[in-house]
C-alpha cells in the first residue's frame, strides 16, 4: 500500500519500520536489567495510515497500554478471550468521548485502524514485549458472540 508524502515524512523522520501486524513501528526504549533476564517494559511508536490496519493479534503474556501521540483518532477494537469486542477510540478529544490511552490485557485479542490520513501512537508493554509471546490471527479471524440464554 502506498502511503501520503505527509506520512511518508512521518515514517522517516521517526525513522519507523514494517510492523508484522501492519503499520509502521519503532521501539524506544527497551528496559534492560543485568543478567539477561527479561526486562520491566519496552516502549513504541506506532503508526496507521489512511486504509492501513493493525491485524487481530494479542500478546499473551505481557500487558499492553496504547497512547495517543497526535494524528486522528483510532478505533482499537479488543476481544478478551475471542468472544464479543469492544470499540474504544483512541484520541485527544476527551469531550467527545476519545480516551488518551486503553489498557489490553495479556491474551485479549485487538485490532486498530486510523479514522483518519494517519494516527501516532505509542504502545507500551510490561513487561517488556517479546516475540514469542506475539500471536497473529488467522487472516479470516474474528472474533464469535457468546451464545445467549435463552
Amino acid at each position: 500500500m502506498s502511503v501520503s508524502v505527509e506520512t511518508r515524512r512521518l515514517i522517516d523522520t521517526l525513522r519507523l519500520e514494517p510492523h508484522p501486524e501492519g503499520g509502521w513501528y519503532r521501539e524506544t526504549y527497551r528496559d534492560a536489567p543485568d543478567g539477561g533476564e527479561r526486562g520491566a517494559v519496552t516502549q513504541i511508536f506506532y503508526l496507521l495510515a489512511a486504509g492501513e490496519v493493525s491485524a487481530w493479534h494479542r500478546v499473551t503474556d505481557a500487558t499492553e497500554i496504547w497512547h495517543h501521540y497526535a494524528g486522528a483518532p483510532l478505533t482499537l477494537t479488543l476481544s478478551p478471550g475471542g468472544h464479543d469486542a469492544e470499540a474504544h477510540t483512541l484520541g485527544g478529544d476527551v469531550l467527545t468521548g476519545q480516551t488518551p490511552h486503553v489498557v489490553v490485557r495479556p491474551g485479549w485479542w485487538q485490532t486498530a485502524a486510523s479514522l483518519g490520513a494517519w494516527t501516532l501512537c505509542g504502545c507500551t508493554v510490561a513487561p517488556a514485549f517479546e516475540f514469542a509471546g506475539f500471536e497473529m490471527a488467522p487472516p479470516d479471524w474474528r472474533p464469535t458472540p457468546r451464545p445467549t440464554a435463552g
